[in-house]
């Protein structure tokens, strides 16, 4: 049986089973788009949000040639099924650029919207304002503070995080994120929801960067100070992970792939509230870098230069 047809087959079962069927995902970015392509693949309806109808069609665009692409890995041998795969998800998802209409009948509501708290707060009073009683809150955010986060809305025992990892329909990995307000009822709905929707769920408190991030950027951080001391170079550096650690990807490599704007938010972020922790120190390459606008290879430059 092939790895597609099995992780269908279990999509399709374990969806079934999910309290969680209407997701209003608001921000149509990277992950906004990626997280409503992998609810409506796994059979749920997903209002997906954006700032205006110009963006909002990039981001259905987006989606549509990536669920086409995954139905001719699943349906290789089966065009009739392979469109009526890519007709169903398309037909899941609905746009929006109200989200306050969006939220009026839905389950749950997925942020990923930009890293900003004050920005965060003000979505989140709007929604909190006319969504059910039942809707759950949760933040796709990477570096802030879900608790932070929820502290404006009255309805605290139904927020947390959701972290999901780019590219999200691929990516197996979610982070379901507790602030001690979160009833049990909340958290168990959004573990069988995140598994309906094929993800391998775990659970973590919320601290700065929750598992991933937490142990990921620090990392990523101390190879560039090791770069910046002279210690080694970069293509070194990332040899030594990728053969004495069995890392597939080096730490500098790493940082050009994930952004060196979006490192260094999550940095800054860490250092403005944890001061005194010397691993949330900013790196001086990293911030020559970001105000040169070479955030690695989505622009074609970073610590290593690359063909566009």
């Amino acid at each position: 049986m092939s790895t597609f047809f099995m992780m269908k087959r279990c999509l399709s079962t374990s969806s079934m089973m999910s309290a969680i069927q209407n997701v209003t995902v608001i921000g149509g970015g990277l992950m906004g788009s990626g997280i409503a392509q992998a609810t409506a693949q796994s059979g749920q309806n997903v209002t997906l949000v954006e700032v205006n109808a110009e963006i909002l069609k990039k981001s259905e665009s987006s989606i549509a040639n990536n669920v086409a692409r995954v139905a001719k890995k699943m349906y290789k041998d089966d065009e009739t099924a392979a469109k009526k795969f890519v007709e169903d998800t398309k037909a899941r998802i609905k746009g929006s650029t109200s989200a306050v209409d969006s939220v009026k009948d839905c389950d749950l509501v997925v942020e990923a919207i930009v890293e900003k708290l004050e920005i965060k707060h003000s979505l989140f009073k709007s929604l909190d304002a006319v969504a059910p009683k039942k809707t759950i809150f949760a933040s796709n955010t990477s570096s802030l503070s879900i608790g932070d986060i929820a502290s404006v809305t009255n309805r605290k025992d139904k927020f947390l995080g959701l972290h999901f990892f780019n590219p999200v329909p691929v990516m197996k990995l979610l982070e379901v994120v507790r602030i001690p307000d979160t009833s049990e009822e909340t958290y168990q709905a959004a573990m069988t929801w995140g598994k309906a929707i094929g993800k391998t769920c775990i659970t973590c408190k919320d601290t700065p960067g929750f598992v991933v991030n937490r142990l990921l950027v620090p990392y990523i951080a101390e190879a560039i100070r090791m770069m910046e001391r002279g210690d080694a170079s970069p293509h070194d550096i990332d040899i030594a992970m990728k053969l004495g650690a069995g890392y597939p990807m080096g730490p500098i490599e790493l940082a050009d792939y994930v952004g060196h704007d979006t490192t260094l938010s999550i940095i800054n972020g860490w250092h403005k509230k944890f001061p005194d922790n010397p691993l949330f120190q900013p790196c001086g390459s990293l911030q020559k870098l970001v105000q040169d606008g070479k955030l690695g290879m989505k622009t074609g430059e970073g610590y290593y230069k690359y063909n566009k």
